[in-house]
């Protein structure tokens, strides 16, 4: 579970339930059924027509990626790669085919086949960077259904308070139910504000940040992969791929260079 999605929302309702509570107000006059009607069908409508079915449907299924917490040992996977490296340098790359089936990542096994099978390297290159591509430029629409109901709620919000306002000029011959009338109009602007930057924004924001660290872990072993492919020596390689986890070299390396 991502703590800080969770912890994040939790501490943010709190803080504008208890100042809400301290400035005299009540949790009951910004519960309005109708102006959650408004608010959040008018934004899933709205956002519905912006995108094709598919791209639609996939985004709001990343919103699962907010409260999920995905372990990505940088440095483990690196090291995986350069013990394969020795493997390979030793006992050929055909010996990695009997450690194929210890590969639990879909990707990485998919990438090690190659070398195994013998495909050409420009082609193993282009493959495997094509797929990271692909795999990211869709997700990223998807994380853009959330940025797009980020922009559309407070408007929605707004239209919700200008059909509240309307329905108190209706009542303008009876001046009890202004008071009332109008503070029920401005919930949906603050459905509209709220939803967008407690929710919907931040959620686009925290599904990309998770797609970009998804590619830069498929492209660690894309290039970890294919420098076994060209036999690039192990120790160089885990020096090439010290740039992309950000591990610093031991004290003993870093005293010998």
């Amino acid at each position: 579970m991502d703590i800080t999605s969770v912890g994040g929302i939790v501490f943010a309702i709190a803080a504008i339930l208890v100042g809400q509570a301290l400035e005299g107000g009540h949790v009951g006059s910004i519960l309005q059924l109708t102006a959650a009607m408004i608010v959040f069908g008018g934004t899933i409508g709205a956002v519905a027509v912006a995108f094709p079915k598919k791209d639609f449907f996939h985004g709001l299924k990343l919103a699962k990626m907010v409260f999920s917490e995905k372990k990505r040992d940088m440095g483990g996977i690196a090291k995986q790669l350069v013990d394969y490296a020795s493997l390979a340098r030793r006992d050929g790359v055909l010996a990695l085919e009997g450690r194929l089936g210890e590969v639990t990542d879909p990707f990485m096994r998919r990438a090690l086949q190659f070398v195994v099978d013998g495909v050409d390297a420009n082609v193993t290159r282009d493959t495997l960077e094509g797929a990271i591509d692909a795999e990211y430029e869709e997700n990223e629409v998807g994380a853009k259904v959330w940025e797009s109901m980020g922009g559309f709620a407070p408007t929605v919000g707004i239209l919700g308070a200008v059909l509240g306002l309307i329905h108190v000029m209706e009542n303008l011959n009876d001046p009890s139910k202004l008071g009332g009338g109008i503070a029920t109009a401005f919930v949906a602007t603050v459905y509209g504000v709220g939803a967008a930057n407690l929710f919907f924004l931040p959620f686009a924001n925290k599904i990309k940040r998770k797609l970009k660290l998804e590619k830069e872990r498929k492209t660690l072993i894309a290039e970890g992969v294919l420098s076994i492919q060209e036999g690039v020596n192990p120790r160089v390689l885990e020096e090439k791929l010290r740039a992309y986890t950000g591990e610093e070299a031991p004290p003993a390396e870093k005293k010998a260079a």
